[in-house]
């Protein structure tokens, strides 16, 4: 028997009759929900916007299922190309322990100045920042190149000019860069607790793919997979140097 439910009906005057009128379903639906079953998310949804309420003062019992599943998830974005640039610049803005870039190229970063100011400006303040980059002689770089249709050599050519964008880094404290040989399903850009992961999808170039914003949250949270990757993968990356 769910009483919020019925309590909430009676207060708002409506009937089942109402409801199942309101949603398009049969009033015998709606009885069902009154005697206990938990609807779809979007009948619970429409419910809720019906009554002015909010669903979990409805269906208590699904808010823990609720938060496990979009925990540590803030936006998703469909393509990289679609993220503000604004909302790079302030999630490097806003570390105040370590920023963390993994990526082939990452050129759309290297070529903008006031990401590189703000790199700069955090390591200054003793921010830790590291970059990890695909080693432009590696394998990997020139297959991801061959997948994204552009050709292993362009490919390359990208990583050497992000690197030549990157060297005023070099001369600071606090930065390093190394150079990995991964094959990375995933950019990921860290800046402390707050994450940007870069899909990678066979044949699509990573700013047409999706970008998800996540919060590490704890050691169960999505965003946890990818820290200990990005970890994983400094840990065998070698030192770059010009």
């Amino acid at each position: 028997m769910n009483n919020n439910l019925r309590y909430a009906l009676a207060a708002a005057r409506l009937t089942t009759t109402d409801v199942a009128a309101a949603l398009a379903v049969d009033p015998k639906t709606v009885s069902r929900w009154l005697n206990g079953r938990i609807p779809y998310p979007r009948h619970r949804y429409a419910v809720a916007d019906l009554l002015g309420t909010d669903e979990a003062d409805l269906w208590p019992e699904i808010t823990p299922r609720h938060r496990a599943l979009t925990d540590g998830i803030q936006a998703i974005y469909p393509h990289r190309w679609a993220v503000p640039q604004t909302t790079w610049r302030n999630l490097f803005n806003g570390a105040r322990r370590e920023i963390g870039i993994l990526a082939y190229s990452a050129l759309f970063l290297a070529e903008d100045s006031a990401t590189l100011r703000i790199l700069t400006q955090r390591a200054t303040a003793g921010v830790q920042v590291r970059i990890l980059l695909g080693d432009p002689e590696g394998p990997e770089v020139a297959a991801r190149g061959t997948d994204e249709g552009i050709g292993a050599e362009v490919m390359a050519a990208r990583v050497k000019n992000a690197l030549a964008l990157y060297r005023a880094l070099l001369d600071v404290q606090g930065v390093e860069i190394r150079l990995h040989h991964t094959v990375l399903y995933n950019s990921i850009y860290r800046a402390d607790d707050q994450i940007l992961v870069n899909s990678h999808a066979y044949g699509t170039p990573a700013a047409n793919a999706p970008v998800m914003h996540l919060t590490h949250t704890d050691d169960q949270g999505p965003a946890s997979t990818y820290v200990a990757s990005f970890t994983r993968i400094w840990t065998t990356a070698r030192p770059h140097s010009m």
